[in-house]
């Protein structure tokens, strides 16, 4: 019977039974999958708070994702801060508890062993905080480092010395795996950049407060101020604390630290962060969004309460690195095969827990490290994504400096723009930096906001040991090294050492240093000058002070200054004067080519000062003879400006004046050139090149010990033709006796001592090409010192002021022969130099010509326009020549002569036969030729005939020929009795 009471039971147990089946079918979607985690959760600070992170992402993943079917189950190991604790728990972890991922170990030491484990049973490893480079060596596919490389913060490090022009960097780090990782990606770093590494402080971890010290102690003898450390918070720590101590976090101090210690700014004890005050610290950049500060503040309300008395800790990379790893293996494992699970090949017969050679293959390993390795995902640190197989994908980086207990950013620096001062992509710039103003304003040890250059002579005493070659007997004026036998004492003197001197003190800094002769128990040189250099690059010398020259050889292994002397190898010859063994001496300062032409311009112009006044003018009048000797005449006494002809003609006077200008250039020419002819032939070389000496087997000298031997030996110089010499007189000697008396005839050496022979011997030598280039002297120095680049800018300061004019002065007395390194050139003037005056010349006279024979022509032109055919243009031009021989007696200047014979003739002296021989106006002189028509001409065959009226009057006179010869006779006795007086009538006749 069924009652109500009945009923109530049935469905009470039908609710109790869909109850069951819920839970059952609840309890089979989320499946746990068990995820080990092997921590140093007892005194570590990274342990603590990746552990807190863990528990926190697993708590959030699946509350945000409730929909997943898997649920990772946390299984935590204490590593101890030990290797082999470690390895021992996460070998139980793969081998008992079949986890399938380990997350950690903490250090790069424990994870070592543990990715071999992991590798064996394709269990993937999944670290937050071991961050050597060193770990990617293992090539295992089983490893995922889910933090920022070391290596990728070495490019940031560089990028801020080369801001502020450091050019050397120590190294300090922790003696293990984690700090070795580290050290050959940051030197080559350097290296790229041209900065140098001089040593590597390499402190154990372990160390004693002693170790340290007596290691910072080393430090400071160095001249290296800029150092770089790489150590975990506990060891650094404690190095800055003894640097403060023993004066090392004072101003001219760098200090940079990386990411292992910039991590935990936030977290350090004040009085560590007050003893690290200034200090650059570099760290990955983690973006301010809004889920990170949300995270973080949660972040801290949770480790609070799991660590009371830890209230210093604050989250920081290793943290956040860890919940995004977790949110990252949580999201890999909801992609596994639900199906499979545990491990396969696993043996039953051992019980020893650490048994390596006993424990199975996870049967989803591979599955779960392809999953892992394709998550991308946006995480509290940014974008989530893995590269390289297993590697976090680099970020940018952020540069704090520390001032008093806090820090303050200061830039920042990304992979593709180098250094910036803003994330902003509106601000930030397009193109890679690395420049210092890119980064805020920073505080330096020591409180100063001076820039540190980098280096420093050591406070501890100790010198610079600075060699210097000894010159044994020749050019002591460069270096001079006297000893005191009564003191026991050594003075080094010279033009070098007072310049070295003068350029220490131009240094904004004192510079301490002992000058050290390079000699040997004899007081001679021990060796030569690349034996010197030697010395420093061996380190047995500080620098090397003296006459060394730049050679590219030598700065291969030292760094030289810049040069504060001429730099050059040259030759050097003996000179003589041979003027008074060429009695033509004075045709040399010209060519020959000039001189021709210039005697040709002499007869061509006599020539057009006849052409323009033969027939206005009487000194151009004559017999042939009388007229060709008075234009050359004319011609040549312009040279010395004695010509006194009289000019008649415009155009006459225009010619002689452009000539006379070009005549006096040319003799003003010629004589400068005489007499720098002459003083030139005082310096003619008896040697004046190279191959002569090569051809004629000559023997050439040059200096003791000098490189300039490999320079003759390459230009072909035989053993026995090289001469060596120790000083200037040595030298001259050696030219004395010449080549066939064991001499020599020429020497090749620098061209500082070449001048300094000059200076002596001015009168016997010269310098002439060629000239061989080499750097100049030069200080010389190991290679990247600091002390180059500051040396070099103060002998700008010395070279360029009258400082070093006082120097050269007091050792090397000035040059006291002038001209005596002149180049030898010829000093002939050739056409070249003044064809524009002859083309002048030449077109001053064609317009004087042409203007002349247009006014000729023009004037008669009846004659050339005649309509006789039968009177050919040869006859016409006859003609026309027969009229240019004739006076013309319209000229002004016959004007002026007919004048005062009228007045003459009008005088008593006349009236009583004393007077002038001129022909009178009612003589047989012809009329002027303008008072000529064509109708006193007449043509007969191919004759042309003159008649004075064309109308008949007067008696026939006869052929034109004979007229015309009875003028030109009588203009010729005219001219003569014009000339002189005592001439009698008859010859007018």
């Amino acid at each position: 019977m069924v009652t109500k009471n009945n009923v109530r039971k049935l469905l009470g147990f039908v609710y109790s039974m869909n109850l069951v089946v819920l839970l059952g079918v609840a309890a089979v979607a989320e499946r746990e999958v068990k995820v080990g985690a092997v921590l140093d959760v007892g005194v570590g600070m990274v342990g603590k708070m990746g552990l807190n992170s863990i528990r926190m992402c697993i708590h959030d993943f699946y509350v945000s994702n409730p929909h997943y079917k898997t649920r990772l189950q946390l299984i935590l190991r204490d590593s101890q801060r030990n290797v082999v604790t470690a390895a021992a728990q996460a070998l139980d972890l793969i081998k008992n508890e079949q986890v399938e991922a380990v997350i950690g170990p903490v250090t790069t030491t424990e994870a070592m062993f543990v990715i071999n484990l992991g590798d064996k049973a394709h269990v993937p490893i999944v670290t937050f905080s071991a961050t050597s480079p060193s770990l990617s060596s293992l090539h295992t596919p089983y490893f995922f480092q889910i933090a920022q490389k070391d290596s990728t913060q070495v490019e940031a490090i560089t990028a801020i010395i080369q801001a502020f022009r450091w050019k050397e960097v120590v190294p300090i780090y922790v003696n293990n795996s984690y700090g070795e990782g580290l050290i050959p990606w940051l030197t080559n770093s350097l290296q790229k950049a041209y900065i140098r590494v001089p040593y590597l402080s390499a402190i154990d971890f372990s160390a004693t407060d002693d170790a340290i010290e007596k290691e910072l102690y080393n430090l400071m003898t160095m001249q290296t101020r800029v150092f770089v450390v790489h150590m975990t918070p506990f060891l650094g720590s404690r190095l800055f604390a003894i640097a403060k101590t023993i004066g090392m976090m004072d101003q001219g101090y760098v200090w940079i630290v990386t990411d292992g210690m910039a991590n935990f700014f936030n977290s350090l004890d004040s009085s560590v962060m007050d003893s690290m005050e200034g200090v650059l610290g570099v760290r990955p950049y983690i973006p301010r969004t809004k889920q990170f500060l949300d995270f973080r503040a949660r972040w801290k309300r949770q480790f609070l309460r799991d660590n009371p008395t830890l209230v210093d800790i604050n989250l920081n990379a290793f943290g956040i690195w860890a919940y995004d790893a977790t949110t990252a293996l949580a999201m890999a494992v909801e992609k596994l095969d639900s199906t499979l699970s545990g491990f396969t090949n696993v043996s039953k017969n051992s019980s020893n827990v650490t048994d390596l050679e006993n424990f199975g293959v996870s049967r989803n390993g591979e599955k779960l490290r392809e999953a892992l390795s394709n998550v991308r995902f946006k995480g509290v640190g940014g974008d989530f994504k893995l590269v390289g197989g297993g590697e976090l994908q680099a970020s940018a980086f952020e540069i704090v400096n520390v001032i008093g207990n806090g820090e303050k950013n200061i830039g920042f620096w990304m992979p593709e723009k180098g250094l910036i001062r803003s994330m902003d992509s509106k601000t930030a710039t397009t193109a890679h930096s690395s420049s210092k103003e890119n980064l805020g304003r920073i505080i330096w040890p020591g409180d100063s906001y001076s820039i540190p250059k980098g280096w420093q002579i050591p406070t501890n005493g100790k010198k610079l040991m600075i060699g210097v070659p000894v010159k044994d007997s020749g050019y002591s004026e460069f270096v001079r090294i006297i000893h005191d036998p009564i003191t026991n004492s050594t003075k080094v003197t010279g033009f070098c050492i007072d310049v070295f001197n003068a350029v220490v003190e131009a240094l904004p800094y004192a510079l301490s240093f002992d000058l050290i002769p390079f000699e040997n128990s004899n007081g001679e040189m021990a060796g030569t000058y690349d034996d010197l250099v030697n010395q420093v690059y061996y380190g047995k010398s500080d620098g090397v002070v003296g006459d060394t020259t730049i050679t590219a050889n030598r700065s291969n292994y030292v760094d030289f200054t810049l040069p504060y002397t001429e730099s050059g190898v040259t030759m050097v010859v003996p000179i003589r004067d041979s003027r008074k063994k060429n009695a033509w001496a004075f045709l040399k300062p010209l060519t020959w080519d000039l001189w021709v032409t210039t005697f040709c311009s002499f007869v061509f112009i006599g020539f057009v000062v006849w052409v323009l006044e033969h027939r206005i003018n009487n000194h151009f009048r004559g017999p042939p003879s009388y007229q060709i000797g008075t234009s050359l005449w004319f011609s040549f006494s312009t040279m010395v400006f004695s010509h006194r002809e009289r000019v008649a003609s415009n155009c006459g006077r225009f010619v002689v004046i452009v000539w006379v200008f070009v005549v006096q250039i040319l003799v003003q020419s010629y004589t400068a050139s005489l007499t720098s002819l002459l003083t030139v032939e005082q310096l003619r070389p008896v040697i004046t090149d190279v191959h002569q000496l090569l051809k004629n087997r000559l023997n050439v000298g040059y200096l003791d010990g000098s490189f300039v031997r490999e320079i003759l030996k390459d230009l072909g110089f035989q053993e026995s033709q090289l001469k060596i010499y120790r000083s200037a007189e040595e030298c001259n000697d050696l030219f004395t006796k010449g080549t066939a008396n064991g001499g020599i005839d020429a020497a090749f050496d620098e061209v500082p001592y070449v001048t300094h022979l000059l200076q002596i011997y001015c009168s016997k030598y010269t310098m002439i090409e060629p000239r061989f280039k080499t750097g100049g002297f030069g200080f010389v120095f190991p290679k990247g010192s600091p002390l180059v680049a500051d040396i070099s800018r103060a002998i700008l300061n010395v070279t360029q002021g009258a400082k070093m004019k006082t120097i050269e002065n007091a050792w090397l007395n000035g040059s006291s022969c002038p001209g005596s390194n002149a180049q030898i050139s010829s000093a002939s003037l050739g056409l070249e130099s003044f064809w524009g005056l002859f083309l002048v010349i030449g077109v001053s006279c064609a317009l004087a010509l042409m203007f002349f024979l247009a006014t000729f022509l023009y004037q008669y032109r009846h004659i050339l326009s005649s309509h006789q055919p039968s009177t050919s243009i040869w006859t016409r031009i006859g003609t026309l020549l027969s009229i240019f021989n004739e006076k013309d007696l319209s000229s002004h200047t016959f004007k002026k002569s007919a004048k005062q014979d009228a007045s003459v003739a009008s005088s008593p002296a006349h009236h009583h036969g004393i007077g002038s021989a001129e022909a009178s106006p009612s003589t047989h002189c012809p009329s002027s030729p303008y008072s000529y028509t064509e109708s006193n001409f007449s043509f007969y065959g191919d004759q042309v005939m003159f008649s004075p009226d064309r109308h008949g009057d007067g008696t026939h006179q006869g052929h034109e020929t004979q007229d015309r010869e009875m003028r030109v006779v009588h203009d010729d006795t005219q001219e003569v009795a014009t000339t002189n007086s005592n001439n009698t009538n008859s010859q007018a006749t």
